[in-house]
């Protein structure tokens, strides 16, 4: 599958929550970060998501914000 967004994070599954609604899904990157997201349990449904597959955490943003301590 090809899409114009650019950040595009690779990464497996490590965790699965599913709600009544919104299932929260953990994505541990390359690095060992890990990355969350929140989408439908019908999407992981349909996607037949599975704790340890392999996935790609896209990014799709208006905004960046940085942060530092003063």
């Amino acid at each position: 599958m090809r899409l114009s967004a650019r950040n595009q994070l690779s990464g497996t599954i490590r965790s699965i929550k599913e709600g009544v609604v919104t299932a929260e899904i953990v994505v541990q990157l390359a690095g060992g970060e890990e990355i969350v997201s929140v989408i439908t349990v019908d999407s992981v449904k349909s996607l037949d998501l599975k704790v340890g597959d392999p996935v790609k955490a896209i990014i799709k943003s208006t905004e960046v914000m940085i942060a530092a301590d003063a």
